[in-house]
């Protein structure tokens, strides 16, 4: 399984924006994709997360109504939409898929894209 994310930037306070992750290889395997966030000097965090066939999702306290999780199965992509972005939301993103649920443990995720840099300036 591969991932590979895109779609960041630079952006304002307030703006939004969408960052997509292809998915490719033996996407029948993943159960879950998530998305998590590092930014310099911090530990990697925990953004969304859900399952490809309806079931469990999780977002984290931290961009709880302001982002959103989802995906086009039939093309392989999983989506991220951003609103309302803030300083603190200034990261590296990376999309992460596993074969079973994991939630917000990023151990659990056996497979990691390159990440896409977000950069929210005031």
């Amino acid at each position: 399984v591969q991932l590979q994310a895109s779609g960041g930037g630079v952006v304002q306070a307030g703006d939004s924006l969408r960052l997509s992750c292809a998915v490719s290889g033996r996407t029948e395997d993943i159960y879950a994709v998530g998305w998590f966030r590092q930014a310099t000097g911090r530990e990697r965090e925990f953004v969304a997360a859900f399952s490809w066939n309806g079931g469990p999702a999780l977002d984290a306290d931290s961009v709880k109504g302001r982002f959103t999780i989802s995906a086009d199965s039939a093309k392989k992509m999983v989506y991220l939409q951003m609103n309302s972005l803030i300083l603190d939301d200034t990261a590296v993103y990376y999309c992460a898929a596993s074969i079973n649920w994991s939630g917000s443990y990023s151990p659990g995720y056996g497979y990691w894209g390159r990440g896409t840099l977000v950069t929210v300036s005031s």
